[in-house]
């Protein structure tokens, strides 16, 4: 006869002794120096937390919580700087970059440290911001619309960057004249229909976007849309579903008869 398992809120004591997440249970499990444990904290949680779907659904929100926390606005900042500095701070806090009218470049070193000189000059816009591969997302969102003299932005490989994004764009329609998406895995056709209100771009990057299907047929329909727009992205033969025969025959060179 095989022996029932421990019930769930026995585990509770464990995790509640004082520690923080998964972190701190891994510490409660492992003391210190016991660094040839055999059982790993995934062993642990795998023999104890039988309610495997309870487990992931707990450290899915507390990812969703920690991606929000990220993307809070800085209103203190606002009220006291400015939109220009609230803007920076915020995207300087996301590991990005910022770089005020007339001025150099500002990033955080490896520490996630930097200088708050620029809080001096609020009445500096900024003009450029690198927020590649940050956690910004829809409510981050909120920081930059309102740096209405915002030349490029910079949104390369940001897991949360999707077409609801995009669409809120437009109140930077005046000013944006380059705009970067490469790699953002959550854009798709969709979302960049929603460009067409940045008819100042001239130059956007749609590249390596998996949820777009038709990549080739894709960045046709955005030069149309954006025809002052240089359009980076894919060759255009990319998903038009030209054959060999086809293809080779759009290649050649015409030979006289």
């Amino acid at each position: 006869m095989v022996a029932p398992r421990a019930p769930l809120h026995l585990m509770a004591p464990v995790w509640n002794r004082g520690t923080r997440g998964i972190r701190g249970l891994s510490k409660a499990v492992a003391p210190e120096g016991s660094q040839r444990k055999e059982r790993s904290l995934l062993q642990f949680l795998a023999d104890h937390f039988y309610d495997v779907q309870a487990l992931r659904e707990y450290l899915l929100r507390k990812q969703v919580l920690k991606v929000h926390q990220k993307n809070r606005p800085f209103t203190h900042i606002k009220e006291h700087f400015g939109p220009h500095a609230a803007g920076a701070y915020f995207i300087l806090k996301q590991g990005g970059a910022v770089r005020f009218q007339g001025k150099e470049w500002i990033r955080p070193n490896a520490r996630g440290r930097f200088s708050l000189d620029f809080l001096t000059f609020p009445a500096v816009p900024v003009e450029a911001v690198d927020a590649s591969g940050s956690a910004i997302n829809y409510h981050g969102l909120d920081s930059l619309l309102t740096l209405k003299e915002l030349q490029s932005l910079w949104l390369r490989h940001c897991p949360h960057v999707d077409d609801w994004c995009l669409s809120r764009l437009h109140p930077l329609a005046n000013s944006l004249q380059e705009l970067s998406l490469a790699g953002c895995p959550r854009i798709s056709e969709r979302g960049l229909a929603c460009l067409h209100h940045l008819q100042n771009l001239r130059r956007l990057d749609i590249s390596d976007l998996p949820a777009v299907s038709n990549p080739g047929l894709t960045q046709i329909l955005v030069e149309e849309m954006l025809p002052n727009c240089e359009v980076l992205g894919t060759d255009w033969t990319q998903g038009l579903g030209l054959g060999p025969e086809e293809q080779s025959q759009d290649t050649a060179s015409p030979v006289p008869a």
